[in-house]
């Protein structure tokens, strides 16, 4: 009776020590190397974040952790690779707009993306930061909202970030512009600081050295929030239109078939490396905001994002197969 009285009363204190210490499956994956295969180039951010918490997770996992580079299609060719992985090593790094955006444009996929394809964790999120060339004369949201149709703006390329943002804003503010795609959002910026093209929604990361530079004149971010590197900038919903928000997020993404209990794990371990002061600095440099959210929380903004870009592609009847 009193070892059973001795155990009720510890019961609290183990409760809350199962809270805090992941589950015994914990102890069951990895069993071998783990891939994480990055949907666009190296140097972009979802490349660096896997990269730069790759020594934390192999440490964790007691495991090889391997980034693999597989860019094409706006992601769509690594999304195609995980999706159809079984092994339960294979995971999938880019930004949200795979699961977000992608399947609105693309319609003749041989894999169904949300089908095949579930949040694990968002790494972090990143503005787009609409610039002009300092030639243009264009210094705020108001002369910008002045261009006549026949301007040029430039893009990361259709579909991506930078040009679905650009079509938001000019659906909300009843402007038409000539869009112009390029192959990334570095050349993007390339030509708008050669004076080919007058301005363009851009990732922040890529901009903000030549906006701090002069070469570029900064107008207005995109999200909910200024950035901190650049907090004299408005957002766009600080320039006359209140409810604006284009925030973009560098996701970790699993296949379906994933068991959720291994799920929990990697966001857990991703979480922990995510929190380590020397990442959260180098996140802050790139202008990206830690998020590290749970896979339901990821799963509920990837819902509410899917239904605000299927809205924008319908608008500018935008399909790319």
């Amino acid at each position: 009776m009193k070892v059973i009285t001795a155990l009720l009363l510890r019961l609290p204190a183990i409760a809350m020590a199962l809270a805090i210490v992941p589950p015994a499956y914990a102890q069951a994956w990895p069993t071998k190397p783990v891939r994480l295969v990055a949907a666009f180039p190296p140097g972009t951010p979802g490349d660096v974040i896997a990269r730069l918490i790759q020594p934390a997770l192999q440490a964790s996992w007691g495991q090889p952790v391997v980034v693999e580079n597989k860019p094409g299609a706006g992601g769509n060719l690594a999304a195609g690779e995980v999706a159809q992985a079984r092994d339960g090593h294979t995971l999938l790094v880019g930004p949200d707009t795979i699961l977000t955006i992608n399947p609105h444009l693309y319609k003749k996929l041989s894999f169904d993306l949300r089908a095949s394809l579930k949040p694990v964790t968002y790494f972090a999120s990143f503005n787009q930061m609409l610039v002009c060339n300092p030639a243009t004369g264009i210094t705020s949201f108001k002369a910008f909202s002045r261009l006549p149709p026949s301007r040029p703006y430039a893009s990361g390329g259709t579909g991506t970030p930078s040009h679905m943002t650009m079509e938001m804003l000019l659906a909300t503010t009843g402007s038409k512009l000539t869009h112009v795609p390029y192959k990334g959002p570095g050349p993007a910026a390339q030509d708008v600081l050669a004076g080919h093209v007058d301005c363009g929604f851009i990732v922040s990361s890529v901009v903000l050295p030549h906006v701090q530079g002069g070469r570029l004149q900064a107008i207005a971010v995109s999200g909910k929030e200024r950035s901190v590197l650049l907090p004299r900038i408005p957002t766009v919903a600080e320039s006359g239109h209140p409810g604006f928000d284009a925030t973009f997020f560098e996701t970790l993404l699993a296949p379906s078939s994933l068991p959720t209990a291994t799920v929990e794990k990697i966001q857990h371990d991703v979480r922990a490396a995510l929190d380590a002061p020397a990442i959260k600095a180098r996140l802050a440099e790139m202008d990206l905001r830690l998020e590290g959210n749970t896979a339901q929380e990821a799963q509920r903004r990837s819902q509410e994002d899917f239904a605000k870009w299927g809205a924008v592609a319908q608008r500018a009847k935008l399909q790319l197969d």
